[in-house]
């Protein structure tokens, strides 16, 4: 009788651990499904909050029907990466060129080191000698990159990722591809979008972010 009493007990055990990784592994699907179902959500505001601003801006390559021919990856969260943020005192500053052949003056705020896809990434961090002398838009970071989907299923002269200095928090910053986006030059000609320096091409691709305007690009913007 205590043998048999044992091993009910030994089975009720069982059973009750077995349900309860059950049901853990349940709400730990089910939480895991509800932050990719976030993510995507957010994404998708996002997406709908940058159509909506070519609309606000009276320097805008894109009517109101032209939004309807941007064109987006789904949104993949393995693209979003805590990159470590690296200071440097640029007191010199470059000129970048620019798609029209204009150049800009940038100084070089930093660099960032992340691991994307089997890739250990450098990117460089970017301050517009314009903007960070205008109230409101000083502390405006820029991170202009190419990779491996240029000229195939994104735009041939890169894409872009903007910041605030208050974006990196104890040296780290994150960077979304998700959001990366194309320059007005994608869209229309006349524009002075800078071209990313070399040191930020990414030999691989990154299937994130904006793709291909969805028609043909206009000649001039002016």
């Amino acid at each position: 009788m205590q043998r048999h009493d044992a091993s009910k007990q030994h089975l009720d055990e069982y059973l009750w651990r077995m349900k309860y990784f059950f049901v853990m592994g349940f709400y730990l699907l089910m939480a895991l499904s509800g932050r990719a179902q976030s993510y995507a959500d957010d994404i998708q505001t996002h997406r709908q909050n940058y159509k909506d601003d070519f609309l606000k801006d009276e320097h805008s390559p894109l009517s109101k029907e032209d939004t309807a021919f941007l064109r987006f990856f789904e949104a993949d969260s393995s693209y979003r990466v805590s990159a470590v943020f690296y200071s440097v005192k640029d007191t010199l500053g470059f000129d970048m060129l620019t798609h029209s052949g204009v150049k800009k003056k940038y100084f070089v705020y930093g660099y960032l080191l992340f691991h994307l896809k089997d890739h250990y990434c450098k990117l460089f961090v970017y301050q517009s000698e314009k903007l960070r002398t205008q109230k409101g838009l000083e502390d405006y970071l820029f991170v202009p990159f190419q990779d491996e989907t240029n000229y195939e299923t994104s735009f041939g002269g890169g894409r872009y990722l903007d910041f605030k200095i208050s974006d990196i928090r104890e040296g780290i910053l994150i960077l979304d591809f998700n959001k990366a986006y194309n320059p007005y030059c994608a869209y229309k000609g006349g524009y002075h979008c800078p071209i990313p320096p070399r040191e930020n091409h990414l030999y691989f691709k990154i299937p994130a972010g904006e793709q291909l305007y969805g028609k043909a690009p206009e000649e001039d913007a002016h």
